[in-house]
């Protein structure tokens, strides 16, 4: 029987993705310490989710009034840990959890990424996975010394490239490299390590690499693309795909429309698993539920949805009054996540939508309150996405921690698994086991793009 897949949705900043979920009375405040991150990633653990992940971003936001101070006097995601060092404490605190963390392909090197994410996949025994994002705005392009943000197409043409130095260096190793013979002198077999020579119109790496291979053989890569360029990158390139349906028919439409991409590049559409993006608020009982909703509703602010809107989309939305709409131009010239644009334009009908409308269309700074319950009433919608051939499975978003996640795991859960939805145990000791992937084998990814 087809099991979904859960994924916790975690930063390692000082609230969740929702900026308001460090203002819950039960959240806990000690995130500068590794027991914050490791008690969640015990809490997934038992929970037998396939992994925990983390969202990053290169700066704060600072967009709105071209300013930082009301980021940090509310704490609008203004703290940042690096997430793969953090990673490395959640790994020494579980077992069998995967660990995926986001790195930019457009500010960091692909070398630098190579060795980072093979290495935390060895010392987890082959538990890792790694987010592919481009980045977005021009508060990272600032912190990470570029005057600008590259136009976004050219963004992923460079990724592509990135992609391919990475994988290559991944397979620089063969599994039987290393002989490491004492009595022999022998340490490994030269012939079997090999050297990259990748020069690119973008990027270029030599190599040879200097990280083997891992139990799962490369880590799992994750992408999040939701315009054109970057589905069609998805497609390419990912094994788990992280998306943010609004409903079923509309996410049955995506979904089956994504599968096909996947299928005309040569892979196998169930090779790639797609996830999308929840926010469950549950309790014993559907009335413990709504009473933990309706707290959770007051916590945002109007400045939280300002503040994250201006970084998003790359404007400065205190440059205009709250129902003054924008021009043809400035609707154009929005270069960040373009998909919040164009939803706020079909929710609200509105071709130049005014700021009022995109703090309601876009409900940024806000949780979905769309499913709200006790067991039965969760798990039912979980399993109507699931069963409906919206998704796979789940990116798991918490209103508060470490609450949501051990809410979740102490009453959803147990029925998701009474029903034979989700697995009881996890099946083998790496990530690509979790997700039903095979082993990587070296020259795999080449073989499969040949077929295009």
């Amino acid at each position: 029987m087809r099991q979904m897949h859960l994924v916790g949705f975690l930063q390692a900043q000082n609230c969740t993705n929702l900026a308001s979920s460090w203002r819950h009375p039960e959240s806990r405040t000690d995130f500068l310490r590794a027991d914050y991150y490791q008690e969640i990633g015990r809490i997934l653990e038992a929970g037998k989710f396939d992994l925990a992940f983390f969202d990053d971003r290169l700066s704060m936001p600072d967009r709105f009034g071209s300013d930082h101070h009301h980021t940090i006097e509310h704490g609008i995601r203004c703290v940042k840990l690096d997430p793969v060092v953090v990673l490395t404490m959640m790994a020494a605190a579980t077992r069998r959890l995967g660990l995926g963390s986001t790195a930019s392909t457009t500010y960091f090197e692909p070398y630098h990424v190579a060795r980072c994410f093979q290495t935390l996949d060895l010392m987890s025994d082959g538990r890792a996975a790694w987010n592919i994002v481009t980045s977005l705005n021009d508060g990272e392009a600032a912190n990470m010394g570029h005057a600008e943000m590259m136009a976004h197409d050219a963004r992923y043409d460079r990724a592509d490239e990135f992609v391919e130095v990475v994988l290559g260096h991944w397979d620089a190793w063969e599994d039987d490299a290393l002989i490491v013979d004492k009595a022999s002198g022998r340490f490994g077999d030269g012939n079997k390590v090999h050297r990259l020579d990748y020069k690119g119109r973008f990027l270029q790496s030599r190599g040879p690499f200097t990280v083997p291979r891992s139990p799962q053989g490369r880590p799992v890569m994750i992408q999040a693309g939701s315009s054109g360029r970057g589905k069609k990158f998805s497609a390419r390139w990912a094994e788990l795909v992280f998306v943010a349906y609004h409903d079923i028919a509309s996410g049955r439409r995506d979904y089956d429309a994504f599968k096909a991409m996947i299928a005309a590049t040569g892979r196998d559409p169930a090779s790639v698993k797609v996830a999308t993006l929840c926010n469950p608020i549950c309790a014993a009982t559907r009335a413990e539920a709504e009473d933990r909703a309706a707290l959770i509703e007051k916590l945002p602010l109007e400045i939280d949805a300002l503040s994250l809107l201006s970084e998003a989309l790359n404007f400065d939305f205190a440059s205009k009054g709250m129902d003054e709409p924008f021009s043809d131009e400035e609707m154009a010239s929005i270069q960040g996540l373009q998909a919040i644009r164009d939803r706020v334009v079909e929710a609200t009908g509105k071709k130049n939508p005014t700021v009022r409308d995109f703090i309601t269309g876009s409900g940024r700074g806000r949780p979905k309150m769309d499913m709200v319950g006790g067991p039965k009433e969760v798990a039912d919608k979980l399993e109507a996405w699931f069963e409906g051939g919206a998704c796979d499975g789940f990116v798991i978003s918490a209103t508060h921690v470490p609450g949501t996640y051990a809410e979740f795991v102490q009453f959803i859960v147990p029925e998701l698994q009474r029903r034979g939805l989700f697995r009881k145990d996890y099946t083998g000791p790496t990530l690509r086991d979790h997700l039903g992937l095979q082993r990587a084998v070296r020259g795999d990814w080449q073989m499969q793009h040949a077929a295009q």
